[in-house]
């Protein structure tokens, strides 16, 4: 209990420390992009509506402290204020459109992809020689070519040439969203492709890992003292190997489901996908403070939790570690 509580305050003191860095930032980023909204009115404002203006983007004559203290408040709040690219809406109903597309496609093939990469890099570990070795080639190959290249092969061959899947977009434009059968299967057949991009893209990185600690997992004495005891290979494989074998990888999948919420930039682009990591990509652009603002902030909280879950897994799957605590 007392290691974890202090993780638990670690990742509190990390969390504030990014969090004042993502408040600091972008006051001291070059450009007035408040400024450059309200010339597109050309004038046509009146002084006390570009103060109530300047007011709601945040810019005020208040101390440096006193917006620090508010800047606190709104977070807790929810409220990050208002877009500047996508004036009037709100920066954080922005995000919230955008955060469930990343989660449902990013989060299903990342825990697909480490789940089919990390059991055939075990079998493969296991049973060397056989034909899943013969992968890792193929996969090796796959995970060194650069992703925004692989994503582009993809949408030519599958979308372009065969006319398989679309080409962009995650569902047809015009469609009205909701939990009816159309919607349903146009969202599908519009993330059938990227899905496949991704768990292609890093299926080679869980297999060719996870299947060298397996090889040398397999040559500790702990496994030479369990065979020695006529234990089954079904037992061995499962309590002794993959056990100790997959705890490396623990790590890099928490680091994975972190960056969930941040979406994969390259791919939402490629396909024109409407994920948070589209919505940054727009908002850097535009200068949009407030919506990257809420984006950093989301990523922020969720690579700290996705780290402090794995510390909490990796606490259950290895006894020595409860030693220690």
């Amino acid at each position: 209990m007392r290691a974890f509580l202090r993780r638990v305050a670690f990742y509190l003191l990390t969390a504030w420390a990014a969090l004042t860095i993502n408040f600091v930032l972008p006051r001291f980023m070059p450009g007035n992009p408040v400024q450059a909204m309200l010339t597109r009115f050309q004038g046509s404002l009146s002084p006390n509506a570009v103060y109530a203006l300047r007011r709601l983007f945040g810019e005020t004559s208040s101390s440096l402290w006193s917006q620090y203290l508010e800047y606190w408040h709104n977070m807790f709040t929810g409220n990050f204020g208002v877009s500047i690219g996508n004036y009037p809406i709100p920066a954080s109903e922005i995000v919230g459109q955008a955060i469930g597309w990343t989660i449902g496609l990013v989060g299903v093939c990342t825990i697909l992809a480490f789940a089919a990469g990390s059991l055939m890099g075990l079998l493969a570990g296991w049973r060397r020689g056989r034909w899943l070795e013969g992968l890792l080639p193929v996969t090796t190959f796959i995970s060194s070519i650069p992703y925004f290249w692989f994503g582009l092969v993809m949408v030519y061959l599958f979308a372009i040439v065969l006319h398989w899947f679309p080409i962009s977009g995650a569902y047809t434009n015009g469609l009205p969203a909701g939990l009816s059968w159309p919607f349903i299967g146009s969202v599908l057949d519009h993330g059938i492709l990227p899905a496949l991009t991704l768990v292609i893209a890093s299926l080679g990185y869980w297999v060719l890992s996870t299947r060298n600690m397996m090889i040398t997992t397999l040559a500790e004495d702990y496994i030479l003292v369990a065979e020695a005891k006529g234990l089954s290979p079904r037992r061995i494989f499962v309590t002794y190997a993959a056990r100790n074998a997959i705890l490396p990888s623990i790590a890099g999948f928490a680091i994975s489901l972190g960056t969930i919420v941040g979406g994969s930039i390259v791919m939402e682009i490629v396909f024109n996908y409407p994920g948070i990591g589209y919505v940054l990509f727009q908002a850097v652009n535009a200068d949009d403070y407030p919506v990257m603002q809420a984006v950093f902030l989301i990523i922020t909280l969720t690579v700290l939790a996705a780290n402090l879950l794995a510390d909490s897994l990796y606490v259950l799957l290895d006894p020595r570690t409860r030693a220690e605590g």
